[in-house]
């Protein structure tokens, strides 16, 4: 039995280094031709609603060249079923358990070898959707903020550039400080 926290077994994909790219404004419409494909694909299966968000999401934002989806659906009892038709389209399904993420179940589009969508399922009611598409939308309507996280992202790209993980976790605090702005 294959251990799935073996990192030699994984593909390619799995162990990118974190590349952060100049903005390209076809990011936005890469973003809607993937949202409107997943609905086509998934609707049948309680896929409900599926929103660009995230760094390729944002004008003028320097970001890792991966466009980041997510979607509602109201039960992960069909994930089996979202996966087998996925995996048809180049999509490739990261165990919950190797995601570390118990509230959503995420996907990755690789094509030549490299990620090129992601794709979060969130249920129905996620406290998450909101704030991503918030802090989206927060983004999106203040340049400082985009200035700053464009600093930020390649700064910590520099420092984590062979751990997602902690490049992730690192965006947090600006990530909150943002989404407190708001309040």
């Amino acid at each position: 039995m294959t251990d799935i926290h073996e990192q030699n077994t994984w593909p390619v994909w799995a162990n990118e280094k974190i590349d952060i790219v100049k903005p390209d404004p076809n990011w936005i419409k890469k973003g809607e031709q993937e949202k409107d494909l997943l609905l086509h694909l998934l609707s049948g299966l309680g896929i409900t609603e599926v929103q660009h968000y995230g760094s390729t999401s944002i004008p003028n934002l320097p970001a890792k060249p991966i466009i980041d989806l997510m979607a509602k659906i109201d039960s992960f009892e069909n994930i089996k079923e979202v996966d087998s038709l996925l995996s048809n389209h180049s999509w490739h399904y990261v165990h919950p358990e190797l995601d570390g993420r118990h509230w959503q179940r995420f996907f990755v589009k690789v094509m030549n070898d490299k990620r090129v969508v992601h794709l979060h399922i969130m249920l129905e009611g996620e406290e998450r959707w909101n704030k991503q598409l918030l802090f989206r939308d927060l983004l999106r309507n203040n340049t400082d903020f985009v200035y700053e996280y464009a600093n930020l992202k390649e700064n910590l790209a520099i420092k984590y550039a062979d751990d997602r993980e902690k490049y992730t976790k690192a965006k947090t605090e600006f990530i909150n400080y943002v989404l407190h702005s708001h309040s």
